[in-house]
């Protein structure tokens, strides 16, 4: 069995113990052979773009960030920018990727991400690709699993940055707007949130009111704590607004998503007629991708890695490794396509607010 390996969209921690596990598994258990891609689906389109992945090149990589592959959010095979006329425009690759796996002589392709790269996965089982996926994103929004490896990372960096701000924010008598990802669902700003111990978190799955921030602020800064710290994910948006977009889909080529930014500066500049304290903004930005992988994103990584074997070995294709309820499971490529979002009627945002914090409704 020789097998392509990838990784592709946004890096996280975590994406060199999948392929360190992957590896080791494959290759002292099964007997595999593997090929590594790289820099995502681009590694199928252009030509020398794969290295060897064996025992060596895994060695010692358990502890890093990012992924010695390379990844790219841009590399859609299906709509992948190629400059024609002095301009960029998007073209279906799909063909010239299917000869290069029969031409690497590959017999199936383990695809590393979110859910684009999943998707794109899928689209390639649909032209007759033997595929397998591992789900990757410190935004934890795969519907298909409980978890993704890379999140508790991200949670991590999001609540040591506001233990921080809180000194800073007291100092100063401010209040702190901390600008975090996660794109359409608020599972990063809520944990993260609740470890840092933020007044107030907003998330896109609950458009804030302006009116009863200020009114909150305004009870904040009347008693003993005259300071306070706002969570604010970057797809977080006031009531009756939309979501602040640094980015249109149309602006990148190959990515086919807006990127988000900026709803902490939207923020700030609603709350600032309303009050006479100082307010400043931090974006936490690529520092919530960076760095070594936490303990249980090295647990949970590896555990993916040597699981996703078993679909390669059990012929199931088209599917992906989750975990359900605790326990390591499989579920088709398709059901990753789904959005996942934070339950407002769920345990931790009932909780958080009956220990008065503010989801700004």
């Amino acid at each position: 069995m020789k097998l392509g390996v990838l990784t592709g969209g946004g890096d996280c921690p975590g994406l060199n113990a999948v392929l360190r596990a992957l590896v080791r598994r494959g290759v002292l258990e099964l007997g595999y052979e593997f090929v590594g891609i790289l820099n995502g689906y681009e590694g199928l389109i252009l030509p020398e773009l794969t290295m060897p992945l064996g025992l060596n090149e895994v060695r010692g990589i358990l502890p890093k960030g990012g992924t010695i592959l390379g990844t790219s959010n841009k590399a859609n095979p299906f709509a992948y920018p190629v400059r024609e006329g002095g301009k960029l425009v998007n073209k279906d690759m799909s063909e010239v990727v299917l000869k290069r796996i029969k031409a690497l002589k590959l017999d199936g392709l383990v695809c590393i991400g979110g859910d684009g790269t999943l998707t794109m996965a899928h689209q390639l089982s649909e032209r007759g690709v033997n595929v397998v996926g591992c789900p990757k994103t410190i935004d934890n929004d795969l519907s298909g699993t409980d978890q993704t490896f890379g999140f508790d990372a991200a949670v991590n960096v999001v609540a040591e940055a506001i233990d921080r701000l809180h000194t800073t924010a007291e100092a100063h008598q401010r209040v702190m707007v901390v600008e975090i990802m996660g794109r359409n669902a608020g599972f990063l700003t809520l944990d993260g949130g609740l470890a840092g111990g933020a007044d107030f978190i907003l998330i896109p799955e609950a458009p804030y009111s302006v009116e009863v921030m200020v009114a909150r602020l305004q009870e904040l800064y009347e008693t003993k704590k005259k300071f306070a710290i706002v969570a604010i994910s970057e797809g977080a948006f006031p009531a009756g607004g939309a979501q602040a977009v640094a980015q249109g889909a149309d602006e990148i080529p190959g990515r086919g998503v807006v990127r988000l930014g900026g709803s902490g500066k939207v923020l700030a500049d609603l709350l600032a007629p309303h009050l006479e304290a100082e307010i400043r903004v931090t974006v936490l930005g690529h520092l919530q991708r960076g760095g070594s992988p936490s303990p249980s994103d090295r647990v949970l990584a590896t555990m993916y890695g040597s699981m996703v074997l078993d679909l390669v070995r059990d012929g199931k294709w088209d599917h992906m490794v989750c975990l359900r309820d605790g326990k390591l499971g499989f579920t088709t490529l398709s059901e990753s396509r789904k959005e996942r979002h934070v339950d407002l009627n769920g345990d931790k945002v009932r909780l958080a607010k009956s220990i008065g914090i503010s989801f700004g409704v």
